[in-house]
């Protein structure tokens, strides 16, 4: 199969650099402006500020307390009061915390990864029919030149005595079908650089650069098949949220458990005045440790199970993702071959097609007969160049969506 699409297409002469330096060009552009994927990216340096805050003891507790009726002690009355506490998660919480944050922003950027590989894939859909357009306009010019050329040839055999006047007629009636034809295929060229554009986030009338060629490629009978279930980012991030899940639940575990506090207490001491004792006056620092002691089992216990219900989730949502494409690659894969066969056949019907119309145009000059059946082989020809050329824009379409499927590099 590798070796006959090559042949296709070498066929066909069409150049690689050309277009890959355009579409590559463009991809790099719209990486840079477009609004939908800047807000993805946007929204993976947020998760990545997450790690930093999950990673970090909770905020230390300052309390000051002022006693209206001082407390007389030996040493003095207390006077004011100063709290210092600090609680302390169990060992190895803010470690899985951190953990399952980090998980979370490299999902996100997978996240970013599929919206980019998807922005690809929608430049080329909006590309290839550019082409597409361009090359059934100059189809439908040279329609136009060669059915004016007939309708002289026409012309002149009626005033000659050897044709008819209904064959004048024939040719002005296909020359007004064709202009507008080119007409309509002119009109449509303002609507798909409007969307190819927007794509890139740029003025709407913004000149595109269409190539007047295609690339050649070259496909292995298993193209990126083989890979596509480890490199989908689709499929990676959500191995990544099934990793955090699991880390979810230890998370859980580990705040179910008790949390350690350290304090210091400072109070300040007034001196007594109607005696003289020692320390008389000396403010008291006391070093205090507390101990948190989670009874209530209920919400821990919902946590642990909540990512036990996501981690599935995921697992299942990996599992349809997978089949999704594999059955989506299986689709593409057959419309790239039925293209491939259809533009072959219809490089062989053009060519066949323009010896039968130099064959019947010879006899037409000789006879003045049958030119009527000049006309339609005209017809023939130019449906099947319009046909390759649509072919050709469908291949490439497809190719495009088999690179976003198998997360090809770009």
């Amino acid at each position: 199969m590798k070796q006959y699409i090559i042949l296709v297409f070498l066929a066909l002469g069409y150049s690689f650099n050309l277009e890959a330096q355009t579409l590559t060009a463009y991809f790099k552009e719209a990486a840079e402006n477009n609004p939908g994927l800047q807000a993805k990216y946007k929204s993976f340096e947020a998760s990545m500020q997450r790690v930093t805050q999950v990673n970090s003891l909770p905020d230390a507790n300052l309390s000051f307390g002022y006693f209206i009726s001082p407390v007389e002690t030996r040493v003095g009355p207390q006077r004011a009061k100063f709290s210092l506490t600090q609680m302390i998660p169990w060992f190895g919480t803010l470690k899985v915390q951190e953990d399952v944050a980090t998980l979370m922003a490299e999902a996100k950027y997978q996240e970013f990864l599929e919206a980019k590989n998807k922005l690809f894939y929608q430049i080329s859909a909006a590309y290839y029919p550019l082409i597409e357009l361009e090359r059934l306009v100059e189809i439908e010019k040279e329609n136009i030149g060669i059915l004016s050329s007939y309708k002289d040839i026409a012309s002149v055999k009626f005033q000659n005595g050897k044709g008819a006047m209904v064959d004048v007629l024939r040719v002005d009636i296909m020359l007004k079908d064709a202009s507008t034809n080119l007409s309509i295929l002119e009109q449509k060229e303002q609507p798909l650089e409007t969307r190819f554009n927007k794509l890139l986030n740029r003025a709407e009338n913004t000149t595109i650069v269409i190539e007047d060629s295609l690339s050649l490629v070259s496909l292995s009978s298993a193209y990126g098949k083989d890979t596509m279930l480890i490199s989908n980012p689709l499929i990676t991030e959500l191995e990544l949220k099934i990793q955090a899940s699991k880390a979810s639940e230890q998370v859980a575990i580990k705040q179910g458990l008790p949390k350690l506090g350290i304090g210091l207490d400072y109070v300040i001491v007034g001196q007594r005045t109607d005696m003289s004792v020692a320390d008389n006056g000396k403010d008291v620092l006391m070093p205090m440790v507390s101990v948190s002691l989670p009874i209530f089992r209920g919400k821990y216990k919902a946590a642990e199970k909540e990512a036990q219900l996501m981690e599935a989730s995921y697992s299942l949502q990996k599992e349809e993702v997978a089949n999704r494409l594999t059955s989506s690659y299986e689709m593409i894969w057959f419309e790239l071959q039925k293209q491939s066969e259809l533009i072959f056949l219809y490089e062989e019907q053009i060519k066949e097609s323009n010896q039968s119309l130099r064959l019947l145009l010879s006899s037409y000059g000789n006879s003045g007969k049958d030119f009527e059946e000049v006309l339609r082989m005209q017809q023939q020809v130019l449906k099947y160049q319009k046909m390759k050329a649509s072919s050709l824009s469908d291949y490439y379409i497809k190719m495009a969506e088999l690179d976003y499927i198998t997360a090809k590099a770009k």
